[in-house]
């Protein structure tokens, strides 16, 4: 009798197709501008990260993951799906037709809610050339599948107040501004972990787009100068960036030791990641070697972040080496709730669901395409289109630019294409592939013009 319930019990945790069951509860945590050497697990030294080392120690670190170099491009193909060019408008805007990974965990039966940064739907200031053009077409938070939520810069850029200090942040349609004493990533995980609460008995889905640590540089609750003179609590300074990665740390601990508090940590599978990497104006070191940050720019340390899955019980721990990009989310969501992209879905991802629990799956993707252009929007002057592809070891933009990459670091080596070996050549050949299929219909109508910041055609 014993035996036979033994079999009936593991018959219940892992499916005829030997895929564990679907995880109860999932939580998607994204930092906002931390790259590889702003974690001890990946070789930084010059932050304090306990708890993350903590979820890579006892979960899977994956060391080729991918984002686009900003914001707004991440957030967009990792809700939906798809690559920039299949639905890209312009900057802060995601296009209200579009489906997310809300959407698609609702359809399965999920409780979604999503707490943190949206900047979505609508993002040029008033006064910007062009700005009439752009200005509240995006996606409204309430729209998103989600069905509660608590976000800053939901609404107009004039009117987004502060992320951190005194925020102000939209919760389930009411505006609430410059809450003072408070701070604004506390709220977040506060939100979502009453959320878990409410829906403990419930399948759900937590998407938590972190505003940490995200410029501006301002003091956190554990920098000295917060008790000491509350009147400087929204000080611009870089010396506080240290602190605000330590606090990025904090409440991730917080997300996760709230969870285990409910009594829902071995049904509650854990994912971080970082939607670009750090900001330009910051200098680390990385397994011994300062780098600059690289945000904005698409170069290895603008894209090359972390990914840690953590899941009691359920994921072994181990370092993992596949490529991992954006896209992924959605149908990796889709393959561990034990369901398909519904087939009328268009998108380009490969699930890395299988990778979790090392059970056979699709063929892990072994190349990467970034179609980047953040163009047109407030601020993005500075910015050109690159279109590219990578594999673990080569770099190929659409100019013909090949660039070695191989290694665990931001290594980039731009190669002499008079003088490629053999297998640069094939590696070469390969990514020009990639870039050529990929480039095929659909294609979003902003992605086959080219327009400066203020949306006006480039001729050449």
């Amino acid at each position: 009798m014993l035996r036979a319930l033994a079999i009936f019990a593991a018959a219940t945790l892992v499916s005829l197709a030997g895929h564990p069951m679907p995880p109860n509860k999932v939580v998607l945590i994204m930092a906002d501008d931390i790259g590889l050497e702003g974690l001890g697990c990946y070789g930084g030294s010059d932050y304090k990260t306990p708890r993350l080392d903590q979820l890579a120690a006892t979960g899977l670190r994956f060391t080729h993951a991918y984002s686009q170099p900003l914001c707004s491009p991440t957030r967009l193909e990792i809700m939906t799906g798809k690559e920039n060019h299949r639905n890209w408008t312009c900057f802060g805007i995601l296009p209200p037709e579009e489906k997310t990974f809300g959407h698609l965990m609702q359809s399965f039966g999920y409780r979604t809610c999503i707490a943190g940064k949206w900047q979505l739907q609508s993002y040029d200031p008033v006064d910007f050339p062009n700005a009439d053009q752009r200005r509240g077409t995006g996606m409204h938070p309430k729209d998103a599948g989600f069905h509660e939520y608590s976000l800053f810069h939901s609404l107009h850029t004039e009117d987004k107040g502060s992320r951190y200090a005194n925020p102000t942040y939209l919760q389930n349609g009411t505006l609430y501004k410059q809450v003072d004493g408070k701070y604004g990533e506390d709220l977040s995980v506060e939100f979502l972990l009453k959320f878990l609460e409410e829906n403990k008995d419930e399948k759900a889905f937590v998407y938590y787009p972190m505003a940490l640590p995200h410029w501006p540089v301002n003091p956190t609750p554990h920098s000295k100068i917060w008790n000491e003179d509350p009147s400087k609590r929204l000080e611009e300074d870089d010396k506080y960036f240290p602190d605000m990665v330590s606090y990025m740390d904090t409440v991730v601990g917080r997300v996760v030791d709230g969870i285990e508090k409910l009594g829902l940590r071995d049904e509650t599978l854990i994912l971080f990641y970082s939607d670009n990497g750090t900001n330009k104006s910051v200098t680390s070191h990385l397994n011994g070697k300062l780098v600059k940050g690289g945000k904005a720019e698409p170069i290895q340390s603008g894209i090359r972040v972390p990914l840690i899955a953590n899941w009691p019980g359920k994921i072994r721990p181990a370092i993992n080496s596949q490529l991992v990009e954006p896209s992924d989310f959605l149908p990796t969501l889709a393959e561990l709730a034990g369901k398909k992209v519904p087939a009328n879905w268009q998108h380009d991802g490969v699930s890395f669901a299988p990778a979790l629990h090392k059970y056979p799956g699709d063929r892990p993707r072994d190349w990467a395409f970034f179609w980047y252009d953040p163009r047109p929007g407030w601020d993005k002057m500075a910015f050109t289109r690159s279109i590219f592809a990578l594999d673990h070891n080569y770099k190929l933009f659409s100019d013909g630019r090949l660039f070695a990459i191989d290694g665990l670091d931001y290594k980039e080596e731009l190669l002499d294409p008079k003088s490629l070996s053999l297998e640069a050549q094939t590696a070469k050949t390969k990514l020009q592939k990639v870039i050529a299929t990929m480039m095929q219909p659909p294609i979003s109508a902003a992605a086959r013009i080219e327009v400066d910041a203020f949306g006006t055609l480039i001729t050449k």
